[in-house]
């Protein structure tokens, strides 16, 4: 699951003493002539206008839209089997299951082979997999690193049990990178919708998920940011490898790594996005996991439709988080009044975080539509520029439309009281969730 049920009980109750204090959002403006996006960081009494410091847009890279777990992990596995220097894993998830075994056993293949693996993995997603299974990877002199440990004995300095690494990162030899929504887990490996492929659990639903494979200069940008997270968290000094080859050009589309941070003074993915999102001017189309807006993502979602831009939004109908689904919900009336479209999926669980802006401004990656990813973890996405990349975006958004129902106001209007009551609970948790 991709929000292990360890954020309920002990862990929920221990996060909130873990708090000291509460994180708040940018204020985003326009672009201003020089094309900078401006913010207003409101947690400072002054409000202090910065201009976002996120990597620059690349312009000679290839994009592959991968979807669903299934063919993502063959392409996956396929560029590990090709290395020949170095493979680097950042996942918030990896779980000792036919998938992550599969992974397991190719990566220490490669390490045995001298291709040196570096493996970050957050402390909270990879709770339930056992101790020993990452042993196993080590004793192979595969370099294990656990984000943020759970346990503050072993945590490093600022730690906070609140900070995760939520990023999907894969980077070969330092010239294929993967990025997206997609865990190392065999609940990633069926179809969204067609015939299910054989699982450890028979009735498990299948999941609909997406993620690039990227090749060109953008794979350096990737790169740094690996490195930068491996350094955060004071991993032991990586043996020398060519981190940094020369990367010739390998396509004709611009693309941006943004890796979002709370260690910075505000998300640059929750910036551009919302940049982007105000200079809409024909269709703003969201395809989002967990959705949780906050004041100032409704109000841009408002303000586009008043602009006569078409907002449409595909949601959870299933999911695996109760309170961020009831959450989500919870803003439903505000939007639907205001005219924006909302499907739900069906019947596959959604986790895919995919956003597509007047046809040629798209983005694919880790981060969600919520307070968490916002404020409190690590978050990988690639920023596409292009009407090439953009309608194969849009191909995979109507095919998920086509297997969504359509929520209007008239109906969410008659919801049962049960529903309502649901909804009041899990608003009053969702900073947190």
């Amino acid at each position: 699951m991709a929000r292990r049920s360890l954020y309920g009980g002990w862990l929920c109750a221990l996060t909130m003493l873990a708090l000291c204090g509460c994180s708040q959002l940018p204020m985003v403006q326009r672009l201003n002539a020089a094309g900078t996006v401006l913010v207003s960081i409101t947690d400072q009494p002054s409000g202090v206008s910065q201009t976002i410091n996120a990597t620059p847009m690349n312009a000679g890279n290839s994009v592959q839209l991968l979807q669903d777990g299934q063919a993502t992990y063959q392409a996956m596995l396929k560029a590990i089997e090709a290395a020949q220097d170095h493979i680097h894993v950042e996942t918030y998830i990896f779980d000792n299951d036919e998938v992550g075994r599969s992974f397991a056993a190719i990566l220490m293949d490669k390490q045995q082979q001298g291709v040196q693996v570096h493996l970050i993995r957050d402390s909270v997603g990879t709770f339930s997999t056992q101790p020993e299974f990452f042993e196993t990877l080590k004793s192979t002199g595969i370099k294990v690193l656990e984000f943020n440990p759970i346990n503050p004995l072993m945590a490093k300095k600022d730690w906070s049990l609140n900070q995760r690494d939520h990023r999907k990162l894969l980077i070969v030899d330092g010239q294929k990178a993967f990025l997206g929504g997609i865990n190392i887990s065999s609940v990633h490996s069926g179809g969204s919708f067609g015939k299910r492929s054989r699982r450890p659990n028979p009735d498990a639903k299948a999941w609909r998920d997406t993620h690039v494979q990227l090749q060109g200069p953008v794979v350096a940008d990737l790169q740094k940011l690996f490195l930068a997270s491996w350094d955060k968290q004071k991993g032991e000094p990586l043996p020398p490898k060519n981190y940094f080859p020369d990367i010739k050009l390998a396509g004709s589309t611009q693309v941006r790594a943004i890796g979002s941070t709370p260690d910075e003074p505000y998300s640059q993915m929750y910036a551009a996005l919302l940049t982007a999102m105000n200079e809409a001017r024909t269709s703003i189309y969201l395809t989002n996991a967990y959705f949780v807006p906050d004041p100032q993502l409704l109000a841009t979602l408002e303000a586009a439709r008043r602009r006569g831009v078409d907002v449409r939004l595909i949601l959870p109908g299933k999911t695996d988080s109760w309170l961020v689904f009831h959450a989500g919900r919870s803003h439903y009336s505000r939007l639907l009044q205001a005219g924006v479209k909302i499907y739900e999926l069906r019947p596959t669980i959604l986790h895919s975080k995919t956003a597509l802006i007047d046809g040629v401004w798209a983005s694919v990656g880790s981060t969600n539509l919520d307070w968490r990813s916002f404020l409190h973890n690590d978050e990988l996405d690639a920023i596409i520029l292009g009407a090439e990349f953009g309608s194969q975006l849009k191909a995979v958004f109507d095919k998920d439309l086509a297997n969504s129902d359509e929520v209007t106001l008239a109906q969410w209007q008659r919801r049962s009281l049960d529903l309502r009551l649901k909804e009041g609970f899990a608003r009053i948790w969702e900073y947190w969730l």
